[in-house]
C-alpha cells in the first residue's frame, strides 16, 4: 500500500496505514494526550467550575471522537470517498479551535490561581502543559489534513 502523506497523497489510509502515515499518526498521540487532559482536570478540581466544565467536554468530546474516527479509519470506513476527508478537515480544525479555547481558559484559571495555596496547582500546570501539546498536535493535524483536503480537490478537478 502506498503512503498517503498529506504532502503527496489524497485518500485516507485504512488498517495498520493510520499508524505510518502523517498527519493520521497523530491520531494517537492526540488520543494518549487528550486523555491525559481529561484525567488532569479531573484531578485538579479547578475552583472554577465554568472553566472546569468547559475544558472537561473539550476534553472528553474530542477524545471520543478521535477515537471513533481512529476505529473507523482502522476498519476502513471511508471507502476513500471525498467526503470522509472534508469531514476529516473540519473536526481537526473545530477540535484545534475548541483546544486553543480550553486551553487559553485552563492558563488563565491556573495563572490566577498562583498566588493562592491552592493544593492542586501542580495538576493544574500538568493540565496546562497537556492541553497546550494537545492543542499543538491538533493544530498540525488540522493544517495536514487542509493540505490532504486541497489536493483531493485539485485531483477530483483534473479528473
Amino acid at each position: 500500500m502506498a503512503t498517503g502523506t498529506a504532502s503527496g497523497g489524497h485518500w485516507l489510509p485504512r488498517g495498520s496505514a493510520v499508524f505510518t502515515t502523517f498527519p493520521d499518526l497523530l491520531f494517537v498521540f492526540e488520543f494518549v494526550s487528550g486523555g491525559l487532559v481529561w484525567i488532569l482536570i479531573l484531578l485538579a478540581q479547578v475552583p472554577v467550575p465554568l472553566v472546569q466544565g468547559w475544558v472537561l467536554f473539550v476534553s472528553v468530546s474530542c477524545f471520543i471522537v478521535t477515537t471513533l474516527l481512529l476505529c473507523l479509519y482502522i476498519v476502513g470506513a471511508h471507502k476513500n470517498w471525498s467526503f470522509w476527508i472534508t469531514l476529516d478537515t473540519a473536526y481537526h480544525c473545530l477540535a484545534a479551535l475548541f483546544y486553543f479555547s480550553a486551553s487559553a481558559l485552563e492558563t488563565l484559571v491556573t495563572i490566577g490561581l498562583q498566588d493562592d495555596i491552592y493544593q492542586h496547582y501542580s495538576e493544574n500546570i500538568s493540565a496546562v502543559v497537556f492541553s497546550i501539546i494537545v492543542t499543538l498536535l491538533y493544530m498540525v493535524h488540522a493544517v495536514f489534513s487542509l493540505i490532504r483536503c486541497k489536493v483531493s480537490y485539485r485531483n477530483r478537478e483534473h479528473s
